[in-house]
Order: structure tokens, then sequence, then C-alpha cells
């Protein structure tokens, strides 16, 4: 049964937009998403709903009510409410007409065994980090691992620009320390990207279990985890540019892997 909301006094309405903070969605363990798409996306890869904001106009609508069916056997908060509230918990313009409250999923670095996973050291932008969730998805990679003060990738930009692949792609969080440590007994093949590398990106072998590591926007790959790669390669520079966006050098690095 859903709950009619008229006031952006309410309290349900206040909580969801508290989660916009980072550190209340750590502390709830939840995130919000953004449209039908998404939310059909968490629903259908059984990813446990907190709460589900639908807007009036749209109870009815078959993408809705296919959404409802999925969730039916969830016990979930289910708001509906007007337009106005909906426009007051979007951080833009052209709010969606279905919000989600979703739980947060991890995993431990003992989960990774085998596969191919994309390794981030200290991303800054959430806009990138949702854009490689993206390409792992695209590209079956099975998920990314976050070294140190890596961005939330549980925030609104990283999921908007993850385009519904965040439920397909699993989340690892660790220190620098704690990766090293398992890469040593992992088994896999550590090829990470740096410019000053006189192998090109095209000449590595990517033997799985594998693991592509990029450093962060600003200084790339601290020279420690340089260390613990099996491989370093580099992608050159043609023209002017002298390097390339992280969420690009991912991409052309993960594709690169699955082609070989």
């Amino acid at each position: 049964m859903f709950k009619q909301v008229t006031s952006r006094a309410n309290p349900d309405i206040k909580r969801i937009k508290a989660l916009a903070m980072r550190k209340y969605r750590e502390e709830e363990r939840v995130f919000v998403a953004e449209g039908v798409r998404h939310a059909l996306e968490a629903a259908e890869a059984g990813w446990e709903f907190d709460t589900i904001v639908i807007q009036s106009e749209w109870l009815e609508k078959p993408p809705v009510q296919k959404l409802l069916s999925l969730l039916e056997k969830q016990k979930i908060n289910r708001l509906e409410v007007t337009a106005d509230i909906m426009e007051s918990l979007a951080n833009r313009d052209n709010a969606q007409t279905v919000l989600s409250v979703i739980k947060q999923r991890w995993h431990t670095l003992d989960d990774v065994k085998s596969g191919s996973w994309a390794v981030l050291e200290e991303i800054r932008d959430p806009g990138n980090l949702g854009t490689i969730i993206r390409t792992c998805d695209a590209t079956t990679f099975d998920g990314v691992i976050l070294i140190e003060k890596t961005c939330d990738p549980y925030s609104l930009e990283s999921i908007r620009a993850s385009m519904g692949s965040f439920p397909h792609v699993k989340l690892v969080r660790c220190t620098r320390n704690e990766f090293i440590e398992w890469s040593k007994t992992s088994g896999f093949t550590l090829v990470g990207t740096h410019l000053k590398s006189a192998k090109d990106y095209r000449e590595i072998e990517y033997k799985k279990p594998l693991a592509i590591v990029m450093g962060n926007e600003q200084a790339g790959m601290t020279d420690t985890l340089v260390d613990a790669c099996t491989a370093i390669a580099k992608i050159p520079m043609l023209g002017k540019a002298d390097s390339l966006n992280v969420s690009v050098a991912t991409a052309i690095m993960l594709y690169e892997a699955v082609r070989n």
C-alpha cells in the first residue's frame, strides 16, 4: 500500500534529501537512484529496496506496474507523491517520475578469485567512476576494486553516469596495503598504465585472472602500485594532448583486454 505525501516537510522526504550526502548514505548503507530504468535494472538483478517513490500520474504506467510486481514481496516503504514533491527531490531540471532508495552492496577482496576486474586508485570524479562502471558492464568485467580515498560509487552523480549498469558490477573497497598483500597470493595478472612505460598497451599479454589498474585523474598511479603490477602499459598520445581522461583510458584498456 502506498502512503500519499503532499508536504516537503514529510520525514520520509527529508530523509531522502539527506541521502545526497555521503555521510548519511554510509550510515544507512543505502543510496538513491533516479528513474524507472535504474529501478527496474536493480529489481531484476535482485537488489534489496528500502523505499520507492512514484509520482501519482505514473502509478498505472506499464513500466511502473512491472517494477511494483518485481518488488511485491519486498517489505519496503512505498510513497506516492505530487510532481512538486518529486521536483524537490531532484537535484537537476527534468525530474524523474520514479525514485528509489536501494540498499548498498559491497564485496571484499576475499570474493575476488577469478575473472576480470578494474582497479581504481583514488579516482576523484563521480562521473568518471560511473562511466567506468558502465564500461565494466559493457565489457563483461566482473567488478571494480576501489583503493583508498576513491569517490563514492553510490553518489547520485556516479549512479547517473553508470546509466543503469550499477546492479551488474561488483564493488570492493580496500586500502592500498590490503590490495598489495592480496595481489601477492591472488594469482592475478596486474596490468597498470603509465605514460613513461616503453610498452604499448597492444603488446601486453592480458592473462586471466586479470586486474586492470588505473591511477587517479591528477597524479596517475602511485609508485607503490606500479611496483605491484605484473606489467605496465602505455597508451600512446599521437596529437598534442599529453593524456586521456581516466574513463576513456580505462575503456581502451578494458576493450583491449577483451579483444585478447
